[in-house]
């Protein structure tokens, strides 16, 4: 059985649910043993901050031990090895392989070809599954159910992986979306017609201010990327095209909370770090248990052996 993980569009609501509340049980008790002796390789192709040291530190808090690199330019790559080779060769050195690769479709690729499991760390433009994990337990603990809600997406919903992934584990819960985004970044044709297949509910914004963000219970901010633009002036024209001001929140429902999956530039003022409705420090900070879980669940180990686990510290 291939346990990668590649989509969550291949999640069933009760795989979700199990791996909820699987993030729950580590959220609990975040530091084991249950990982001894495994070896975790994490291959980052693309720059990355929060992503690679959250699913490093999941790794160490459970026990195992990392191996891996942040920069392909220290890698056998600049000498022309296919990324077949580096991953059959890294696979003889580890269990599981987290990676994030610039190229759409290199995870799923790399799932088909490695003889151990593949966590798909973001490719290119297309997913980001283990952020949807995490951002579906923020939603779940701020919002105490993940049904039926309004998800407000702002900004890069183009080229935006995290919103492409959230939208389509959302699917099985009855949300409705509001996409507001410029049209350079507006939601793709691809994702708008799956939501039409889904029976997903959905509403397209131009404007943003706080009558139209009025009734979001999820605020899901995005930064416009300049790495996934090719002409820099159509970036210089857009970048700044939709900002989150203090302002704005004048009529949001009490319970709203704005996410991001960071970093973010100017998007949203920093005297929002201070309200109730920002829950994006928190958000990052809940990747932890959600990339201990996947990890675990990649690996065969079951919901029931970490309730069990006897090797909490």
């Amino acid at each position: 059985m291939n346990r990668s993980l590649v989509t969550i569009a291949e999640h069933s609501r009760e795989k979700i649910e199990y791996l909820l509340e699987m993030a729950t049980e580590f959220e609990k008790h975040p530091n084991r043993r249950i990982l001894e002796g495994k070896v975790v390789a994490t291959l980052f192709f693309e720059p990355s901050t929060r992503t690679r040291l959250s699913f490093e530190t999941a790794a160490n808090r459970l026990g195992a031990r990392v191996i891996g690199f942040a920069d392909p330019k220290v890698t056998s790559g600049t000498k022309g090895e296919t990324l077949k080779d580096t991953i059959m060769m890294v696979s003889n050195y580890a269990d599981i392989i987290v990676m994030r690769h610039y190229l759409e479709g290199a995870a799923r690729y790399a799932s088909e070809v490695a003889p151990v499991p593949i966590v798909n760390a973001g490719d290119g433009a297309n997913q980001h599954p283990s952020q949807t994990m995490l951002d579906l337990y923020s939603i779940y603990k701020t919002q105490g159910t993940l049904e039926n809600l309004n998800i407000y997406m702002v900004g890069d919903l183009k080229y935006g992986r995290t919103v492409h992934s959230l939208l389509m584990a959302m699917r099985h819960f009855n949300p409705t979306f509001h996409f507001i985004a410029p049209d350079e970044l507006a939601m793709p044709e691809y994702y708008k017609q799956y939501c039409k297949e889904h029976d997903i509910r959905y509403v397209e914004h131009k404007d943003f201010d706080a009558d139209t963000i009025s009734g979001a219970d999820i605020l899901y901010m995005t930064r416009v990327q300049r790495e996934r633009f090719s002409d820099l002036v159509e970036y210089e024209r857009v970048k700044d095209s939709y900002l989150l001001k203090l302002n704005m929140l004048g009529k949001a429902r009490k319970n709203m909370k704005i996410l991001h999956p960071l970093p973010r530039v100017n998007e949203i003022e920093y005297s929002i770090d201070e309200t109730p409705y920002a829950y994006y420090f928190q958000q990052a900070g809940n990747g932890l248990f959600a990339r201990q879980a996947l990890i675990c669940d990649a690996l065969g180990i079951t919901l029931d052996e970490v309730k069990n686990d006897k090797t909490i510290i």
